[in-house]
C-alpha cells in the first residue's frame, strides 16, 4: 500500500534455506497491515478516519447520508442528470462528454453519481456499489399509545437485529414527517447534547428467572420494543391520556404535527452515541452503521478524487448507493428497482444499454464478518476475514448451498487480485462463517443479472449488525485505495 513499508535490512547471517524462499514464492502468508506504517500513512489514515466519523455521525439514515454525500458532491460541481440534460437542450450539444460530472437522488435516499470518460460508455463503466440503510428501529403506522402513565412509542425492527441489543441504550429519533398543510417536517431529537434522548426499558435482573430461561431470539419479543418517550401529564383533568397528549402538545409545538402525522411518516430509531476511538493505540473506530456506510464513504471519496483530477477517466466511473439492501433491496429505492438501470440509460441510450451493462465491471462494496476472538467456533479461520489485514475480497456470499449468492468467475477474480498485487494494495479472501453456520447477502446478485463482472470486496466488521460495530482504521483507508485503483486500473 503506498506509503506503508515493509522492508527490512537482510543480515547476511540470517540467509534463507531453498525451503524458506519456495515457501515464500508458492504459499499465502495472512499478516497485519499495521506493521511498517510510516509517519506519512499514519497521518493519512488518521485524516481519512476523521473524515469518515463526521459523516457517520452527520448520516445516520440512509436519507441523511445521501444527502451529506450530494453536499460534496455539489462542492465538486456536480448537477444533478435533469440539471446537465436541461443545460444542453436545444444547442446541440453531447450532455454528457468526457468530464460531465452527475449524479442523480432518487426518491431522496438512494444515490447514484458519475464521472463521464474519454472511452464510449458503451464499451463498459467501472462501478462502485454500496448499500446507505443500516438495521434500526422503524415506528409502525399508528404507534403512539400511553399505558401505566407512559407515553410509549410502538416500533417494528428493520433488518437483522438481535432484538435484545436494542434495550437500555440511548435512542435518537430521526423522522420525515408530512404536516396538515402538506410541508415535509424533517425532525432529529436526540444527537445534540442538549436534546433529551429516547430508551427502551429491560426487565429487572432480580426478576428474569424467566426470560433468562428463553432462547436468545425470544429473550425480547418484537412486540416489547416500545420506545419510552414521555411520563408527564398534560395539565387538565378532563383528558383522559394525559401523557400522550402532552407528548403530541410538545411535538405540535414544535414542528406542528399531530397524531395523524405518524401515519405518513418515515421514523426510525437509531443509537444516539457518536462515533469513538476504540483502544488505546486509536486503532479502531466504534459506531452505528459501519455496515455498510464503512465501504459507502470510501466509494464516495474515490469518485471525489477521480471528479478533482484535471483529466477525465479513461473509462466512465460510477457510484450507486442503494436502500433497503438490509431487507432484501426491495421497493423504489433498493437494487432491484429500476433507479440505477434508469441512470445508465440516460448517459449510454437505450439502445446501448445492454452493451454498456455487459462490458462493465463492479466493486460490490459491502462489509464482510471478521473473526471475533471469543466467537472462533463458527468462522473457519482459514477461509474468514481478519481485521487490519486489509480490503476483504468475498467470491460468493449467500447461504446453505450458496442460496443468494452471484458468486464471481476465476477470471475476474484472478483480474482483480492481480491488479490489488500490482498497485501494493494489500488485499484478503474471506467467507461468512462456516458453511451451514452462517450466510448473507448483498446487491452483487443483483448487478450480475446485467452480465457484468461483479465481486463483492469491503471491510472486515466486528459485532456485525450490533448497535456498536467495530472496524480498523486501516482496512477502511485500505478499502478507500482499493476502489480508486479498481477506478483507474480496470
Amino acid at each position: 500500500m503506498p506509503g506503508t513499508s515493509s522492508e527490512k535490512k537482510e543480515n547476511p547471517k540470517d540467509s534463507k534455506s531453498k525451503g524458506q524462499l519456495l515457501a515464500e514464492k508458492l504459499t499465502v502468508t495472512k499478516k497485519n497491515i499495521w506493521e511498517g506504517v510510516d509517519a506519512k500513512a499514519d497521518k493519512e489514515i488518521e485524516d481519512f478516519a476523521k473524515g469518515y466519523k463526521e459523516i457517520l455521525d452527520k448520516g445516520k439514515t440512509e436519507r441523511e447520508f445521501s444527502a451529506a454525500s450530494v453536499d460534496l458532491l455539489r462542492s465538486l460541481k456536480f448537477k444533478a442528470l435533469e440539471e446537465t440534460a436541461a443545460s444542453n437542450k436545444g444547442q446541440g450539444k453531447n450532455p454528457f462528454s468526457p468530464g460531465t460530472k452527475i449524479y442523480s437522488h432518487i426518491k431522496g435516499k438512494a444515490l447514484v453519481f458519475a464521472v463521464i470518460g474519454k472511452k464510449p460508455v458503451s464499451e463498459g463503466i467501472n462501478i462502485l456499489g454500496a448499500h446507505i440503510d443500516s438495521p434500526r428501529l422503524d415506528l409502525k403506522p399508528s404507534p403512539l399509545f400511553e399505558d401505566t402513565d407512559f407515553a410509549l412509542l410502538d416500533t417494528h425492527y428493520y433488518g437483522g437485529i438481535k432484538k435484545y441489543q436494542w434495550t437500555t441504550i440511548p435512542l435518537a429519533m430521526h423522522g420525515v414527517f408530512i404536516d396538515p398543510n402538506g410541508k415535509e417536517v424533517n425532525v432529529v431529537i436526540g444527537e445534540d447534547e442538549k436534546d433529551p434522548v429516547f430508551t427502551i426499558s429491560e426487565l429487572l435482573i432480580h426478576m428474569s428467572q424467566d426470560q433468562l430461561q428463553k432462547k436468545g431470539i425470544e429473550v425480547v419479543e418484537g412486540e416489547d420494543l416500545d420506545v419510552l418517550a414521555g411520563s408527564r401529564p398534560y395539565d387538565d383533568e378532563k383528558v383522559k391520556e394525559k401523557v400522550k397528549l402532552r407528548f403530541l402538545s410538545i411535538l405540535n409545538e414544535k414542528y406542528g404535527l399531530d397524531e395523524r402525522s405518524f401515519s405518513s411518516a418515515e421514523v426510525e430509531f437509531v443509537p444516539a452515541h457518536k462515533a469513538r476511538d476504540i483502544g488505546l493505540d486509536r486503532s479502531m473506530i466504534g459506531g452505528y452503521g459501519h455496515d455498510d456506510r464503512s465501504c459507502a464513504y470510501p466509494a464516495l471519496r474515490a469518485v471525489m478524487e477521480i471528479a478533482a483530477a484535471k483529466e477525465p477517466p479513461e473509462k466512465t466511473v460510477l457510484c450507486y448507493f442503494s436502500d433497503k439492501e438490509e431487507i432484501g433491496s426491495v421497493g423504489n429505492t433498493g437494487a432491484q428497482s429500476w433507479g440505477f438501470e434508469n441512470f445508465i440509460t440516460a448517459i449510454c441510450g437505450e439502445d446501448k444499454l445492454r452493451e454498456c451493462m455487459s462490458n462493465s465491471a463492479m466493486f460490490s462494496t459491502d462489509v464482510a464478518a471478521a473473526v471475533e476472538p471469543t466467537y472462533a467456533g463458527v468462522f473457519d479461520k482459514r477461509n474468514s476475514a481478519y481485521m487490519g489485514r486489509g480490503l476483504v475480497l468475498t467470491k460468493y456470499t449467500g447461504s446453505g448451498g450458496k442460496r443468494g449468492a452471484s458468486d464471481a468467475n476465476a477470471e475476474f477474480c484472478a483480474k482483480v487480485q492481480s491488479m490489488l498485487t500490482r498497485c501494493k494494495i494489500p488485499w484478503q479472501t474471506g467467507t461468512l462463517g462456516k458453511v451451514d453456520k452462517g450466510g448473507g447477502g448483498t446487491i452483487a446478485l443483483h448487478a450480475a443479472k446485467y452480465g457484468m463482472e461483479v465481486i463483492d470486496c469491503g471491510v472486515p466488521v466486528l459485532s456485525m449488525h450490533s448497535p456498536f460495530e467495530v472496524i480498523s482504521k486501516i482496512d477502511l483507508f485500505t478499502s478507500y485505495k482499493a476502489y480508486l485503483a479498481f477506478l483507474r486500473e480496470m
